[in-house]
């Protein structure tokens, strides 16, 4: 390698260091959309070696079919968009990088609308649109790995492979990433126009965060695992009827698969209960 060449590295991997620790990480994505699928593959191989998963083909194929629907409308890159749902009785969702969701059981047990449960999947969904997991994994290389990164970056096999090593080794300690409140605003934000453009009632996410305020009430350990990754359901609802409230219109909230997917889930065993961790 010529000297001007290893100069030429060095100034690159120095600006992007600058560049982090002056607070642009956000314009700043370390992570390629490829990376994030690759990312998120080998995640969620870790996850289904760890998670019993419903096997009924009824519960699949509702959750798949109605998750397929909603990706339809959403922005951004063309993820390889995949749902699964966890056979676990708490209420919790979570988005992987890069196309991946699961949904516990509980929530499709806990929903009384077929709306509620698009609102929850149009959430999850949107994170994975915005990109809000290239950006936590960003941060995340810039507070836990910054000086390594450093030199990755000015090594033999550039700055691309280099920074998605470092992401993939966050993401495999951790793989349910907490967004910020304002990626959860955004994926708020985002969920009510990707239920809109499929034609449903854009309250009904509101009234699945108010099922979910409730039940923290009445069992505050159902929702213990919700409530470690995402804001309060209480001050979620506020901006959610704000936004809806500036975007009226109504929309489809049941359908007879959603019914026949509620007596199907009354005749299975019930759902185990998540580990404690």
């Amino acid at each position: 390698m010529s000297w001007r060449h290893n100069v030429s590295r060095r100034f690159t991997a120095s600006t992007v260091v600058i560049a982090l620790a002056s607070g642009s990480v956000a314009a700043y994505q370390l992570v390629s959309v490829q990376d994030e699928i690759r990312i998120g593959r080998e995640a969620q191989q870790e996850i289904r070696r760890q998670t019993p998963e419903v096997g009924d083909p009824l519960v699949r194929e509702y959750v798949q079919t109605l998750g397929a629907a909603l990706v339809g409308h959403a922005d951004g890159a063309d993820y390889p968009y995949t749902f699964s749902t966890a056979d676990y009785r708490e209420l919790n969702a979570f988005a992987l990088p890069g196309g991946p969701v699961w949904i516990n059981r509980g929530i499709l047990d806990a929903a009384t609308t077929e709306a509620q449960v698009a609102g929850v999947l149009a959430h999850e969904i949107a994170h994975i649109a915005e990109r809000h997991s290239a950006r936590q994994i960003t941060k995340g290389t810039v507070a836990n790995g910054l000086l390594g990164l450093l030199g990755a970056m000015i090594g033999d096999n550039g700055a691309g492979a280099a920074a998605a090593r470092v992401a993939a080794g966050l993401t495999a300690n951790s793989f349910m990433l907490k967004f910020s409140r304002d990626d959860e605003r955004d994926a708020d934000r985002q969920g009510v126009q990707i239920l809109r453009g499929a034609g449903y009632d854009t309250r009904g996410l509101i009234e699945f965060m108010q099922v979910l305020d409730a039940q923290q009430g009445r069992a505050p350990g159902s929702v213990a695992q919700f409530l470690s990754t995402h804001p309060a359901p209480a001050s979620r609802v506020r901006d959610l009827e704000q936004l809806v409230a500036a975007n009226p219109g109504g929309g489809r909230r049941d359908s007879a698969a959603f019914g026949a997917l509620k007596r199907r889930l009354a005749q299975l065993p019930a759902a185990r209960q998540m580990p404690t961790r």
